[in-house]
């Protein structure tokens, strides 16, 4: 066991050549340096939003958990917010989740074998109230181009109506598009919102894209997942390891690399991710600041369906 020190914070670091990434040998030491290279990026996305903890105690090549609750054996500094379950229910009946703010609580969560981070859509105290919207684009088969194409739409809309997209690569199989809210409407408001976004995306490019949930009636289009714009859902963080083989990272994009013919879902893994950020930066730094009123937004879709009709 070694000690890491934080200010007044300790983590204890405990079998840190633990195989996490049987395939490529990655250990439980790697994932814990991983994250403490790329907390300086990560942590402004983490602060005060409520985590899904997507742990692999024994490593991916067997069943990991998600967790919510911080474990019993969590050292006390660890922040928490309790958050209502969406059915309601009792206050007794709130749902205890970790906050990450520090860069201790993530090298300690990264001992406890987190690979993935997710997280809320909103932030604490104010968690009934988003600040973002999210696309969720899930290709029907392996062309990470109609992906790309799919992203630039959503782009497109989103400047259209006074929004700020951003993109991540989510070191799965899509892309994530993102537009920073003010925190001023719930979540029912704002997935409305992103429903009507995307049902109008739909209906403009009916042979490419598609909001069926199911599988099997996609037809081979892009799957344009709103869903996550719900109270209690989560996405998978900017600069998360995936606990996929080769440790892929979520990888925050300039909107310029969309058209690079060449960009893959898993560009950036654990290896190459800290050394990106450290010569190119994070390109959603500047994200909060540019956040854009969701009914502004509502208004002008309204204005533009009614021009066409």
């Amino acid at each position: 066991m070694s000690v890491l020190q934080f200010g007044p914070y300790r983590v204890d670091i405990t079998n840190t050549d633990k195989l996490l990434f049987p395939d490529s040998g990655i250990t439980k030491g790697e994932l814990i340096q991983y994250y403490r290279r790329v907390s300086d990026w990560m942590l402004p996305h983490l602060r005060q939003r409520p985590l899904a903890l997507r742990r692999f105690p024994d490593g991916i090549a067997e069943e990991g958990f998600f967790q919510q609750r911080p474990s019993g054996f969590f050292p006390a500094w660890i922040a928490t917010v309790a958050a209502p379950r969406a059915s309601g229910g009792a206050e007794a009946d709130a749902v205890e989740h970790v906050l990450c703010n520090n860069r201790a609580t993530l090298a300690y969560l990264a001992n406890q074998a987190a690979i993935s981070l997710h997280g809320w859509l909103s932030r604490a105290p104010a968690i009934n109230v988003p600040d973002r919207l999210v696309f969720d684009l899930d290709p029907s088969d392996d062309d990470f181009g109609a992906v790309r194409d799919a992203a630039r739409a959503v782009v497109a809309l989103m400047h259209h109506l006074g929004m700020n997209p951003y993109v991540m690569t989510t070191g799965s199989r899509g892309l994530h598009v993102v537009a920073p809210l003010r925190r001023e409407t719930g979540f029912d408001e704002v997935r409305a919102l992103a429903r009507e976004m995307a049902a109008r995306l739909v209906a403009h490019y009916p042979d490419e894209l598609t909001v069926e949930q199911r599988k099997d009636q996609r037809g081979g289009r892009v799957y344009l997942d709103v869903m996550r714009n719900a109270y209690g859902q989560t996405t998978v963080l900017p600069y998360s390891v995936r606990a996929r083989p080769g440790a892929p990272v979520a990888m925050p994009i300039d909107l310029a690399e969309l058209d690079r013919r060449t960009l893959g879902p898993q560009d950036w893994h654990l290896g190459n991710a800290h050394r990106r950020l450290e010569k190119h930066g994070d390109p959603w730094a500047g994200l909060r600041r540019h956040a854009t009123s969701a009914r502004k937004a509502g208004r002008a879709l309204a204005k533009l369906q009614d021009s066409e009709t």
